[in-house]
């Protein structure tokens, strides 16, 4: 039996999107353009991420506050363990909820030099994702159990990974700890997500694990991207952007149909939704859940 639920054919998927964080007034701007060009999509919650050690976290958190105040969508605050103390991350958990933001995406963060270097616990601050849900999760009960609180995992061994079963325990020990959904980072190969959650499941991880879908037409930063957190890149995939690199159209165009295809193929063995790494690109983004079928307000409200 497959440990995916079941879904009928042509119904159309679940959505949720993540954008990148914005690092001066400009990109803000354009960040809200595109979370007001997406809002009719209707997806079950939209995140906002922070720069490499937490260096947008202010200007992150005051977009997730609007995007709670100002529109209709589920935004998701992001947490992290760079740079703060937990009286410190605790008292934006407080500010989230205070604003009406529900729901918490609780991951270590990266560290301050950027991904690939050490990570060090910072002094008062949270030693990982596990220590970080727990203290959300017990921070003032009648607020901290209301949460809905996701967390990260790959499908793919990062470079920091002793090894799958190591990987699967920490992932079951954030499921322990309060998790409510992991989300995965970036893959390409349908099967890649399939393995992993038989794996997880094995493990006894039971909580939703949602696809995470990569919408990054420059394939020399995906490359780059990939290399820092253990993404595999394809034959398939080096071919299609081959000779491309000056040509932006085709480009959108070939990531979004790649994005599709590979979602359509997870909907075949019952994957319902999809989390979609924007970038920001809005155009994009629409262009892809147009390839699934989906149209402004025909996904499930938010």
């Amino acid at each position: 039996m497959s440990p995916l639920s079941s879904t009928a054919k042509g119904e159309a998927p679940n959505v949720s999107f993540e954008f990148f964080p914005p690092k001066s007034e400009a990109m803000a701007n354009r960040l809200w353009e595109t979370v007001e060009r997406l809002q009719p999509m209707a997806p079950d919650f939209v995140s906002v991420t922070y720069g490499a050690g937490g260096s947008t976290r202010e200007r992150t958190h005051d977009t997730v506050r609007r995007i709670a105040q100002e529109t209709s969508l589920r935004p998701a605050g992001h947490l992290t363990c760079v740079g703060a103390t937990k009286e410190e991350v605790l008292s934006v958990a407080e500010d989230y909820w205070d604003a009406g933001v529900k729901h918490i995406v609780a991951l270590r963060g990266d560290p301050p030099a950027g991904m690939g270097e050490k990570f060090e616990q910072y002094p008062g601050g949270f030693q990982d994702s596990i220590d970080l849900i727990q203290g959300i999760r017990e921070h003032r009960p009648e607020l901290g159990r209301c949460f809905e609180i996701s967390v990260s995992c790959y499908p793919e061994l990062h470079p920091e990974s002793q090894g799958w079963d190591a990987e699967i325990a920490f992932l079951k020990a954030k499921q322990d700890a309060g998790a409510d959904r992991a989300i995965t980072q970036f893959f390409f190969e349908p099967q890649i997500y399939l393995n992993f959650l038989e794996k997880a499941r094995a493990g006894g991880v039971i909580m939703p694990i949602v696809p995470g879908i990569m919408l990054q037409p420059n394939f020399k930063g995906l490359k780059r991207i990939a290399k820092l957190c253990g993404s595999s890149l394809p034959d398939w995939l080096h071919e299609l952007y081959d000779g491309l690199d000056e040509d932006e159209e085709t480009r959108e165009l070939v990531t979004a149909n790649v994005a599709a295809d590979l979602c359509r193929q997870l909907s075949d063995e019952g994957v319902r939704n999809f989390h979609f790494y924007t970038l920001n690109r809005a155009g994009l983004a629409l262009s892809t859940c147009r390839l699934l079928g989906l149209k402004p307000n025909s996904a499930k409200a938010a």
